[in-house]
């Protein structure tokens, strides 16, 4: 079980020089590739689906990249929530339509789910005095559950909801100019989901993106996070024009359309450990 005791040595691991960090994660990620059987085959699974072009072994050589950069990006976050301000802003660039976030414009941030997801949110509080909402999904572990609720409340002016606090107040904090910062690309069950194809294969997606940009009548800007040798980036993209319609359907499959280009130009760290295809249309074979 993570402990104090563990979220102390993750603390002290955060003053390593990030090569030496890198490194340690490189060589915990080729440890979990062979102790975790199950989340392997999870990761194989989905890059077999998604990526039925590749050779096995391409594809083999994606899956255990990936663990190394989850393992990596869970170290980094060493620093990322326990380091300096200054140290941050060293290891992290922030580039894109940045300026165009402080126009007093409803806005909903379309953030993907790459390994670099908590550090485009620290970059964005720490370095922008605007007001932050995101929706929080408890960890099961209660230490990792405060552990990250602090870590994600370090910097700016920020509130964090629960899924179960619903849609309205998200809603009203949208409107009243506070910038949410999104994550809908992950499968949160049949409740509400609707099955778009992602890859050509049907996955249940909630329309979140859709639905916040429309009740909020906010714009939709996407924040993409790459890992890199000296850190991370952080690319804020120029607002969708075409988006949100009236088809909340049509606008989700738009979304996994264009989430697809932002994988293609680094697969491996994109979060493969989901089961994304766990929920399955009527009659259609499972998956894991």
């Amino acid at each position: 079980m993570f402990s104090k005791i563990g979220l102390g040595v993750l603390r002290a691991l955060g003053y390593l020089p990030l090569s030496w960090l890198r490194a340690l994660g490189a060589g915990l990620g080729d440890l979990l590739w062979v102790v975790i059987p199950s989340r392997r085959r999870v990761v194989q699974t989905n890059l077999r689906v998604c990526f039925a072009h590749l050779s096995e072994a391409e594809r083999d050589a994606l899956a255990r990249q990936t663990f190394v950069h989850f393992a990596q990006a869970w170290l980094d976050r060493s620093w990322l929530w326990h380091r300096s301000a200054a140290c941050i802003q060293s290891r992290v660039q922030l580039s894109g339509e940045v300026a165009a976030l402080s126009e007093a414009t409803p806005t909903v941030l379309f953030a993907p789910h790459f390994m670099g997801l908590d550090v485009g949110w620290t970059a964005l509080t720490l370095n922008l005095p605007l007001r932050w909402t995101t929706i929080f999904t408890p960890q099961s572990n209660a230490a990792v559950d405060a552990w990250a609720a602090q870590g994600r409340q370090r910097f700016g002016r920020v509130r964090l909801f629960r899924r179960e606090d619903g849609v309205k107040p998200i809603v009203s904090a949208l409107r009243e100019g506070a910038l949410l910062y999104l994550l809908p690309d992950m499968n949160f069950g049949p409740s509400e989901s609707i099955f778009v194809p992602f890859y050509g294969e049907p996955a249940a997606t909630v329309p979140s993106l859709s639905r916040f940009a429309k009740l909020g009548r906010a714009r939709v800007v996407p924040v993409v996070t790459r890992m890199t040798q000296t850190g991370y980036e952080v690319v804020v993209h120029a607002a969708w024009q075409d988006f949100p319609t009236d088809d909340a359907e049509a606008d989700t499959a738009t979304m996994n359309r264009r989430l697809e280009a932002f994988i293609n130009t680094m697969p491996a760290q994109y979060f493969w450990v989901h089961k994304r295809f766990k929920t399955r249309p009527l009659g259609v074979p499972e998956l894991y």
